[in-house]
């Protein structure tokens, strides 16, 4: 008979935020969490079972790393593909599967998968060398985005005219259309070992163009149910032409002229779905523990109205963090605290996020904007 979740050795590589609240929700099951990641201090330091302080790129140290758990996810991409290969071929559940991982590493190979897959997406061309970039034809302005290790913003600009090049990244690249978008939004579908698929409803994130991070996220959507539909069905056809176990995270643009393009995919918990602990039935965190234990998959329905916001370091500080403001937003009526374990602040650092529940949309998005005004990170 096969392992009881609760009999498993769970390996997370990765210990960041997303882990911890993947732990979080994994002590509900007596699942066993064993955790890899550099930072002695990594914010799953003290949660989970095993916590070993070592590199998620290095061959040896993923590979002796995976040998002890039942089941291997990640948090984070950027980890070491080879071992994770041979753990498969020794027979070790690596979920997503190392074949995913490799292709969302490299947004240029996502970007192809998403044109043979025929999967809307901005037009696009692929290049080397700065010099690629000169003799492109390809229209100004578009976006110029690493294909390799870019996140949270990092690895992404905007190229307005010939004199930005002599800035733009030397190392291979995808050269994007700028889409004029009306909302960037999300849907994460989650897949188990099974084939069964549930999305969670499509949410609306709003920027801060500064940082290019998200900085408020509502749920859910107030979009036409046809669109709705349309984003999620884009979702389930891309997990299953990945064949995916596992959640997915798919962030997509609708266009001013009504069309969704998807951006890029995250084979994992994401910023997008953290509103799901306290606004919906299931959280992510909880349908990526089911589905990489092949278990059903929950009821993914909105609860009530949620609004999250990234709680990020304040510009100019650098150092032990502070949280002014945090009893004053604590005493407003269905607001959840999320800090991240982070001892240290630096700017636009994620340190935490907030999720406001409420049955009335305007007061949760009034209660967004209030606490986004009161409550700081400094150091």
């Amino acid at each position: 008979m096969a392992k009881q979740i609760s009999e498993l050795k769970l390996g997370i590589l990765g210990g960041g935020q997303l882990g911890r609240m993947l732990i979080q929700q994994a002590i509900n099951y007596n699942l066993t969490t064993l955790v890899l990641d550099p930072d002695h201090d990594a914010p799953c330091k003290n949660l989970a079972n095993y916590f070993e302080c070592g590199s998620i790129t290095d061959f040896d140290t993923v590979y002796k790393f995976g040998k002890k758990a039942d089941i291997i996810t990640i948090e984070i991409e950027k980890v070491n593909i080879e071992a994770l290969d041979q753990l498969e071929k020794e027979g070790k559940l690596v979920f997503p599967q190392a074949r995913v991982i490799r292709l969302i590493q490299d947004k240029g190979i996502q970007k192809q998968f998403f044109k043979e897959n025929d999967i809307p997406t901005a037009p696009f061309q692929l290049a080397n060398t700065k010099e690629d970039l000169l003799n492109s034809n390809f229209p100004f302005p578009y976006m110029l985005k690493q294909r390799k290790d870019g996140y949270d913003g990092k690895g992404v600009m905007k190229i307005n005219n010939v004199a930005d090049l002599d800035n733009a990244f030397d190392s291979p690249c995808l050269i994007e259309e700028l889409v004029d978008f009306e909302k960037e939004i999300a849907v994460i579908v989650s897949r188990n070992q099974n084939g069964d698929v549930k999305t969670f409803p499509m949410v609306e994130m709003e920027f801060n163009d500064e940082a290019n991070l998200v900085e408020f996220l509502i749920s859910p959507s107030t979009y036409p149910d046809s669109i709705q539909e349309r984003a999620e069905n884009i979702a389930k056809k891309i997990a299953a032409a990945l064949n995916i176990t596992g959640l997915l995270a798919v962030e997509m643009f609708i266009t001013k002229d009504g069309r969704i393009l998807v951006n890029e995919l995250a084979p994992r918990p994401h910023n997008s779905g953290h509103h799901t602990i306290e606004g919906n039935r299931v959280s992510q965190f909880d349908q990526h523990l089911r589905a990489i234990c092949n278990l059903p998959l929950g009821d993914t329905s909105s609860i009530s109205n949620a609004v999250m916001i990234n709680v990020l370091g304040e510009k100019g500080h650098d150092g032990v963090a502070k949280y002014p403001g945090l009893e004053k937003i604590m005493a407003l009526d269905g607001v959840y605290v999320h800090l991240y374990g982070k001892k240290y602040t630096k700017p636009f650092r994620k340190m935490g996020h907030i999720t406001i529940v409420d049955q009335n949309r305007e007061a949760a998005i009034e209660k967004a904007n209030y606490i986004k005004e009161t409550l700081k990170v400094i150091s």
